[in-house]
């Protein structure tokens, strides 16, 4: 059992660099500034402001995919890459 929990771990590790370097690769993609997230901002505020012209869902979508995000949920201080186009 330890074994097995120790491989899974040890997978887990090996796995996560991979995904570090696909959100290097959006990077590269997609032009992105970073913002700091302030108090009482959320990612569709955040979305809104730096791309009025476009639906926020979609800039959200790209926000989430840019940083990895699992949810919507956004605190103060953290940083943020926000695609500009």
């Amino acid at each position: 059992m330890l074994l097995a929990v120790l491989v899974l771990s040890l997978s887990g590790f090996l796995n996560a660099p991979a995904k570090a370097a696909d959100s290097i690769q959006d990077l590269e993609r997609t032009p992105a500034v970073s913002v700091t997230v302030q108090p009482g901002e959320s990612l569709w505020g955040i979305a809104a402001a730096t791309a009025p012209d476009r639906d926020p869902r979609d800039v959200i979508a790209e926000i989430v995919e840019l940083n990895n995000l699992s949810g919507g949920r956004v605190v103060p201080g953290q940083q943020l890459f926000v695609p500009t186009t």
